[in-house]
């Protein structure tokens, strides 16, 4: 059964034409669900509205104020609680590291030119491979296919700097 026209008409208390009476009526006396929410509103509407005690607002905004205290209090501990655990963390896991290099800074200098060594050797390698790789699939792609990338690409870095363009242009008009 479809209770939405019913419920909202029920709900927001709107002034509804003869017609919508009538067919709310002929609907609340096959409803419960609709007469239960009708009641529920009658109830509501009738019970009379009680005036706060007296100063009622002041002691909200102090209850208010205190409670943003205190929330700014906890989350003020928490990121002191994080950056100390943080802390802690680093120098755990850069505590080995930072006694061999205060021991024996020899080893620590050796090291950390190995470890260059590899990496330009490494970055070499990897480009040698790709320049490989790049000559294999230019042979490999046809030219009209190329076409097509080169112009899919080309569209794409248009499209690109003209809403950058789009994005970074100063409004003209007045100014506030």
């Amino acid at each position: 059964m479809n209770h939405q026209p019913f419920e909202e008409w029920l709900l927001l208390d709107k002034n509804l034409t003869p017609a919508e009476t009538r067919e709310l009526d002929l609907h609340l006396r096959t409803c419960t669900h609709c007469t239960a929410l009708s009641a529920t509103g009658l109830a509501l509407r009738s019970a009379p509205v009680v005036a706060p005690a007296a100063g009622f607002t002041l002691r909200f905004q102090q209850r208010l104020a205190a409670q943003k205290i205190a929330e700014r209090r906890r989350k003020l501990w928490g990121m002191i609680v994080l950056l100390l655990s943080g802390v802690g963390l680093l120098g755990w896991l850069t505590a080995p590291y930072l006694f061999a290099f205060f021991s024996a800074p020899v080893e620590w200098v050796t090291a950390a030119i190995g470890y260059f060594l590899f990496v330009v050797t490494s970055l070499q390698a990897l480009t040698e491979v790709m320049a490989v790789l790049l000559r294999m699939v230019t042979e490999f792609i046809p030219p009209y296919i190329w076409m097509v990338l080169v112009s899919a690409l080309a569209g794409l870095g248009l499209l690109w700097t003209i809403s950058i363009w789009q994005f970074s242009r100063t409004p003209q008009g007045v100014s506030a």
